[in-house]
């Protein structure tokens, strides 16, 4: 079946492809009326899995006061971040390997439940074990393992919900965008309130971390009661059935995507989705290698004190949810210019590195702080344009994996990046 949309160029893909890609599925449906939304439920919902699949990182790398307290000798952050990414990306490139031999269905469930056990590991291990002690570093090691469990649950199901969407219209993948950047803003203000509400002691952090994760685990639940709802929607089971036409048709064609067929056919996703997926690695490496290492290790501050790093961190997740917000309000067509701004956010490394070392009033709070709502904001708006971009660019049937080489290309993205960010240190 030839899709008008798979030949689609890269510029004005977002517009275009959309009303191509509704034009061929109400010629595939013999004209059926695409089923309403009703009350947003289905954005809702892909708006709420994306704000989950991130949530565990979010609460392992916010909660930086917590960690710093029991393990003062370990660069925690930077440690989390290597072990999450490298993780991630080693289970992602399996999963692209055999997605055409694996539902993506089986996976989300799979990957959600190991998001629940990874966030149980804190606090069990606080009131079993670590009981408040610092130094106890095998406690610390279990952490890690926790930290690479759900390095291993993102990839599961980061990949099977930004495919999902791919398969959907573009508002749903700026759903699972601005969720994710959701998630941060939840995390930071929940990290501020159980901060503020407890006494600044041993048993204060107690209290408050296992407060965080205990909420953060409820709604990783809220999330799989979701997303087992989710197919039964109108609007998802449409999208479905088109699919299913599609790959039948794919099938007639080309006969079963196996072996030989399927390594040609990831090839060709990938030659489309390059340049977009280049942006979106280049747009991580530089934000990993600044966040969130730099911000909470590096920059001090003797007004704001250990609130200085919560501060940055709640700033940047902020930003970032405007700028993936945005997308809903304005989308850049151009695809040259996103992957351009995306390569011009190189700059924010020298403009970091002369808050370490530059002129002191670089070394200040306003400069820190400017540059990491800047950072966060073109970090999300940049995420949503090319995300929202990638599966346009292929059959509708393809979607799903091309949502996930994309992923991969984030990944890899945020891999390189956590590496980069020890450079600050040496």
């Amino acid at each position: 079946m030839g899709y008008t949309v798979a030949g689609a160029t890269a510029d004005g893909v977002d517009s275009e492809s959309s009303s191509l890609l509704l034009a061929t599925t109400s010629t595939i449906t013999q004209n059926t009326k695409i089923p309403k939304d009703s009350f947003n439920l289905t954005y809702l919902i892909y708006f709420t899995l994306g704000a989950g699949y991130l949530l565990p990182w979010n609460a392992f790398i916010t909660a930086v006061d917590y960690f710093s307290y029991l393990y003062p000798a370990a660069s925690v952050d930077r440690i989390f971040a290597s072990v999450y990414m490298v993780v991630g990306l080693f289970a992602l490139l399996l999963i692209v390997a055999y997605a055409h031999k694996s539902d993506a269905f089986v996976r989300i469930n799979v990957g959600l439940g190991l998001f629940v056990v990874s966030l149980l590991v804190v606090p069990v291990m606080d009131v079993a074990y670590i009981k408040g002690r610092t130094g106890l570093y095998d406690g610390f090691y279990v952490t890690v393992g926790a930290v690479a469990l759900s390095g291993l649950a993102d990839a599961l199901v980061q990949g099977g919900v930004v495919g999902a969407a791919g398969e959907l219209p573009e508002r749903y993948m700026q759903a699972v965008v601005a969720g994710t950047a959701a998630s941060g803003v939840l995390v930071s203000f929940l990290r501020i309130f159980t901060k503020a509400v407890y006494p600044q002691d041993v048993h204060g952090l107690r209290q408050s971390a296992n407060l965080y994760f205990a909420v953060s685990i409820a709604f990783m639940v809220i999330c799989i009661v979701l997303y087992n709802v989710a197919h039964r929607l109108p609007v998802i089971k449409y999208y479905n059935d088109l699919k299913i036409q599609a790959v039948n048709e794919e099938k007639e064609e080309k006969g079963s995507v196996t072996g030989a067929l399927w390594r040609s056919t990831l090839l060709d996703i990938v030659g489309r989705v390059k340049w977009i997926g280049s942006g979106v690695l280049i747009i991580y490496v530089v934000t990993l290698a600044i966040f969130p290492g730099y911000i909470t290790e590096d920059v001090y501050s003797n007004i704001l004190k250990d609130w200085y790093a919560i501060v940055l961190i709640t700033v940047y997740n902020v930003f970032d949810l405007v700028g993936k917000s945005l997308t809903a309000v304005y989308l850049l067509e151009n695809s040259k210019v996103a992957i351009g701004a995306s390569f011009g956010r190189l700059l924010f490394l020298p403009l970091f590195f002369g808050c370490l070392h530059g002129p002191e009033f670089f070394r200040t709070e306003i400069p820190v702080t400017l540059l990491t709502c800047l950072l966060g904001l073109t970090n999300g708006y940049l995420t949503s344009v090319l995300f929202i971009m990638a599966p346009k660019t292929v059959p509708l049937q393809h979607s799903e994996p091309a949502g996930i080489v994309i992923v991969l290309f984030l990944v890899v993205g945020l891999a390189i990046g956590s590496v980069v960010s020890w450079f600050w240190v040496i």
